[in-house]
């Protein structure tokens, strides 16, 4: 008989020991140990090889041949469609991850109704609420007429069970996946063992039924989703669900998706009677724009196949201090530290008797190295003063040498601000090939110190006048 082997799992973060000890190594989180036997059930090896099961073969192919294209159930919600990459895939697991109270149930809600209004049998099991609170939410988004089933149940055995009755459910949601618990495991809900069972025999459903699967995920102080990253491997697409609490806006980004684009996003407006789609993002964050300040710069961004305008705002002011302050908000730290180097080392420009601000505008973040120029640009503004052509966009990436280095997408971000009736567009030479409207007449700068030279001689215009 094969020997009990014991280990050990961290209910914070997956990582396995094998002895106990009051703080993990991996996240640093102390008393979250807890012991787990292998010789069985869920992640164990095998038993014994005495009647271990001859393999069968299975058949080859080649890579060439007919592909088809995954069938998908669109739930008519555009920004919902757009970050799952055209709607939810049969057979297909999805988690959904964001902070407590930004909207997630809210979200599902509406996409269920949504589908079960267009004939799919839709299921909604909660972990979490009551079914008397699932449908006092209904009635404030007004949707309450609508066909979709709720249970309020937390095994998974008895959820898998129920769902079996009837005609197979189009979509099954799940909220959420910390407070499901399966017989396969002994540990309590939550850990680490219980939500990979529960994950594991959920996908294990939907990839043998064709049933699609929504799985709510709640999120670490970190901001990742809670419990063993197995989990976001098992299933076929990740999508995260951020906001600020102090802003109406909220954005659905997708950070994994095996039938669709990664780094799609949908946007979406929260009020009183749900969320509502942002079809244009760019008027949103860019609705109280005060054109005539100096430290201001409007980036053209990318967010998946979308273009995306938000303004960038800087201000560097005077230090009392020995060592000035360096805040950002919307941006990496990193990023803007190399950014002022190269301003100092290069252009001439002096930053270390100033404390420097900057802030994206709406509580949006921005990850692309694109957004150099537009940040460069708003710090040199709020330096010298001088306020920036309010018709005017930036996007370039910025190197140590000084030189500005052409990004992907320039014809459609050149597109996007043109829509929104800008003029002008400052962007690296060597960019796609600009055939009309405001890059036919765009200012391509080959180094930052061609930036500042402009802006500054600018500022030399306005003393002369």
């Amino acid at each position: 008989m094969a020997k009990t082997r014991i280990q050990f799992i961290c209910q914070n973060c997956g990582t396995v020991h094998t002895r106990w000890a009051g703080k993990c190594d991996a996240c640093g989180e102390w008393n979250t140990l807890v012991e787990e036997g292998t010789s069985g059930g869920i992640g164990s090896g095998p038993q014994s090889t005495r009647n271990a099961r001859k393999g069968r073969p299975v058949a080859l192919t080649t890579l060439s041949g007919d592909i088809e294209d995954a069938p998908r159930i669109a739930s008519g919600i555009g920004e919902l469609d757009r970050a799952t990459g055209g709607g939810f895939v049969r057979g297909s697991a999805v988690l959904i991850g964001g902070d407590p109270g930004i909207g997630k149930s809210t979200l599902l809600t509406q996409a269920a109704a949504a589908l079960a209004s267009r004939g799919h049998r839709i299921v909604y099991v909660s972990g979490e609420e009551a079914v008397a609170q699932i449908r006092l939410r209904a009635q404030r988004l007004g949707v309450a007429e609508s066909a979709v089933e709720l249970a309020a149940e937390t095994n998974v055995e008895d959820i898998l069970a129920t769902i079996a009755e009837g005609r197979r459910p189009d979509l099954i949601i799940l909220d959420s996946i910390q407070t499901l618990w399966t017989d396969m495991a002994d540990s309590a809900p939550g850990t680490v063992t219980q939500v990979r069972a529960a994950a594991q025999a959920v996908i294990r459903y939907a990839k043998s039924t064709g049933a699609a699967v929504v799985l709510v995920g709640h999120v670490t102080k970190e901001g990742q989703i809670a419990g063993p990253r197995v989990v976001e491997h098992m299933v076929d697409a990740v999508l995260y669900f951020e906001g600020e609490g102090g802003h109406h806006y909220r954005i659905l980004r997708t950070v994994k998706n095996r039938f669709g684009p990664t780094d799609e996003i949908g946007v979406f407006e929260m009020s009183d009677k749900g969320l509502r789609e942002v079809s244009n993002p760019s008027e949103l964050f860019l609705g109280e724009r005060h054109a005539k300040s100096p430290g201001a710069a409007v980036f053209a961004g990318m967010e998946g196949t979308r273009p995306v305008l938000v303004e960038i705002q800087a201000l560097v002011a005077p230090s009392p201090l020995g060592t000035p302050r360096r805040a950002v908000v919307g941006w990496d730290s990193p990023r803007l530290a190399m950014i002022l180097a190269v301003l100092e080392a290069h252009c001439g420009v002096r930053f270390a008797t100033h404390d420097v601000y900057l802030n994206v505008a709406g509580g949006y973040r921005i990850s692309e190295p694109a957004a150099d120029l537009a940040v460069a640009a708003a710090l040199v503004s709020s330096l010298t003063g001088l306020a920036l052509p309010a018709d005017c966009v930036y996007f370039g990436e910025i190197s140590l040498s000084g030189a500005v280095r052409p990004v992907a997408h320039a014809q459609q971000r050149l597109k996007e601000a043109e829509k929104l009736g800008f003029g002008q567009a400052v962007l690296p030479r060597g960019s796609e090939e600009l055939a009309g409207g405001i890059g036919a007449g765009s200012f391509q700068p080959a180094t930052l110190t061609d930036l500042v030279v402009r802006i500054a001689g600018s500022l030399r215009r306005r003393e002369e006048d």
